[in-house]
């Protein structure tokens, strides 16, 4: 059976890792980097750290507004599609690489799997909503990584090829934190000690394009540092762009870097007294690693973590930020767990039991 998969971000290349692995055994395996991050710090470095091939193909897609950059990779992945004539294709998540990859499919009647299927905001004004709603109605086999997840799809009248499978980026994350631990010394560069700093990361587009919700937050990280707390910040490159065109300075008391390379970020997190962010995946990280964590928005598609107490969802106004790191829970996380590579080698059984029948509609 010979299927491609679609990755173009950082949080792909995560999910992609452990089930790249379980499936060559399995499978002829195509990868298809779309370039939708591209720079060594948000690319290369997670495919030499989570141990990816080379791709097969690099799109170069690049930076473009949304309709631009979905379109630019429509037209490469149609053009890989119908060179390589492969049984499936695999997307990942919920990104412009994502919906890319499952239109061309369709288009072509390849059939498609998306591997965290299900999830939802319920918030349409977000691309990443626009993207997994899409993605999931065109797909044949739905791999979800909750009970939560098959139930949202129900309710759209998607029962068909629907699997709880677990979470991939678990997978992931245990098989990379002992080796975090091994070899990582992004504290020391920093200068940090472990439980003693706040991890924050702000990259989606609804804080970042928003100058009063990204000020409310950076108020908000200004007020915690002056407090005399200890803040370290990765900086996206789109949230620099924009702190940098609104002029916004910051406290002594920062730790500002690059994009981290995984096993930087997941010591990072595993370390700190608490996260505050933006991104769907390191609430799931700070779960699973027993960090408390506060998320900077006002919906999240990982219900479960808030659910459980261990992740609030707190917007972007300042008061609220500082009053929930001062309220934050310690403890240890519980209940939300998967046996280790459980999901991914789920994943790859299935595909492989396809054999190389097309779906026909």
């Amino acid at each position: 059976m010979k299927l491609v998969s679609v990755i173009g971000a950082r949080p792909q290349f995560i999910k992609c890792a452990p089930v790249s692995h379980a499936l060559r055994h399995l499978a002829r395996e195509i990868v298809v980097h779309t370039g939708q991050h591209y720079d060594d710090s948000m690319s290369g470095v997670f495919f030499r750290e989570l141990g990816l091939p080379e791709p097969d193909y690099d799109l170069g897609v690049g930076s473009a507004s949304h309709g631009a950059q979905t379109g630019e990779m429509l037209k490469k992945i149609e053009e890989v599609l119908v060179k390589e004539a492969p049984d499936m294709v695999l997307v990942y998540g919920d990104t412009n690489s994502t919906l890319a990859g499952a239109l061309s499919a369709a288009k072509l009647h390849v059939p498609i799997a998306h591997v965290e299927a299900g999830l939802r905001s319920f918030n349409r004004r977000m691309p990443e909503e626009i993207n997994r709603v899409l993605t999931d109605h065109l797909s044949d086999w739905l791999f979800c990584p909750t009970e939560t997840a098959v139930e949202n799809l129900s309710r759209e009248g998607i029962t068909k090829g629907v699997h709880l499978v677990g979470d991939v980026m678990y997978d992931a994350l245990h098989d990379s934190v002992e080796r975090a631990r091994a070899s990582s010394t992004v504290l020391d560069r920093l200068g940090v000690e472990s439980g003693r700093y706040i991890l924050v990361t702000v990259h989606r587009a609804e804080n970042t394009d928003h100058p009063v919700r990204l000020k409310g937050i950076m108020t908000a990280f200004a007020s915690l540092a002056d407090s005399g707390r200890t803040l370290v910040f990765p900086v996206h490159p789109r949230t620099r762009k924009q702190l940098r065109h609104l002029s916004i300075n910051y406290p002594e008391r920062f730790r500002l870097t690059e994009p981290l390379p995984y096993l930087d970020m997941v010591l990072l997190e595993a370390n700190a007294q608490l996260i505050a962010t933006d991104s769907g995946g390191i609430q799931k990280e700070a779960y699973w690693l027993g960090v408390p964590c506060i998320t900077l928005r006002e919906e999240t598609e990982w219900v479960e973590t808030v659910e459980s107490g261990w992740n609030r969802l707190v917007g972007t106004l300042p008061d609220h930020i500082v009053a929930a790191v001062q309220q934050a829970s310690t403890g240890h996380a519980a209940g939300w767990t998967w046996k280790k590579g459980e999901a991914s080698r789920s994943i790859a059984r299935m595909i492989a039991q396809q054999s190389s029948r097309r779906v026909v509609s």
